[in-house]
């Protein structure tokens, strides 16, 4: 009954996860999913993120609250500096299964990369598990923002740096892909955002896209051969 439950809570998903969240199931266990955000805006602008989201043997219960933990690095207030844990028993110290679900998660995944401030003193403050991440973005706006900065490059430097199991995979782009984009940008106009439609002389046809292809392959194969 608990795995019925949370199927149709993944079920939801597709209708109600926050936008630039993925979540995929793992392949060996029912209560393990891989997800990715993409964060578009704010701080952390075109970051990558990557992470794990458990559900423990009782979850459905009381006070039995997934786990959500980060394999990029994040460097936010919310996340664990050494374990990349996302603090979701702080967040949501009593787990009400009847209020609580894959979506609520989620959507806290989603909003610690877009909080503009913490107001939060003394011993209130202790709760977050980044205690450095914290102080800078209090007293230290431009050291945060170079921190922020650093974070989301590693994020975009490992993003094909896939983990064992793990279901969201990312793939490097092949060379003959890039090589065939160029050709096609220099044969028939560009696609970039200041092309006007003048930029393409005529209608791109099936022989013209093989014969780019052809083009493409023969330059990858001379260049591995050189």
């Amino acid at each position: 009954m608990r795995d019925y439950k949370l199927s149709i809570e993944y079920k939801h998903l597709k209708q109600h996860c926050p936008g630039g969240v993925y979540l995929v199931p793992s392949s060996t266990s029912l209560r393990l999913f891989h997800g990715v955000i993409f964060v578009r805006r704010g701080r952390f602008t075109n970051g990558i993120f990557k992470f794990t989201l458990e559900c423990p043997p009782r979850y459905n219960d009381v006070d039995c609250h997934p786990k959500v933990v980060f394999s990029s690095y994040v460097y936010n207030p919310h996340v664990h500096p050494e374990t990349g844990e996302l603090d979701l028993k702080s967040a949501y110290p009593q787990w009400d299964p009847a209020k609580h679900f894959l979506v609520t998660v989620l959507t806290y995944v989603k909003r610690i990369f877009y909080i503009k401030e913490y107001v939060e003193e003394g011993e209130a403050e202790k709760k977050y598990p980044n205690q450095e991440a914290l102080r800078l973005f209090k007293g230290d706006g431009e050291g945060y923002r170079r921190r922020v900065q650093e974070c989301v490059r590693e994020s975009q430097r490992s993003v094909f740096l896939n983990d064992p199991g793990c279901t969201v995979r990312f793939s490097e782009e092949e060379k003959v892909h890039v090589i065939f984009r160029d050709l096609m940008k220099q044969r028939f106009g560009g696609n970039d955002d200041n092309a006007s439609a003048d930029d393409v002389s005529r209608m791109v046809t099936r022989d013209d896209t093989l014969n780019t292809i052809g083009m493409a392959m023969s330059q990858v194969m001379n260049e591995k051969g050189a």
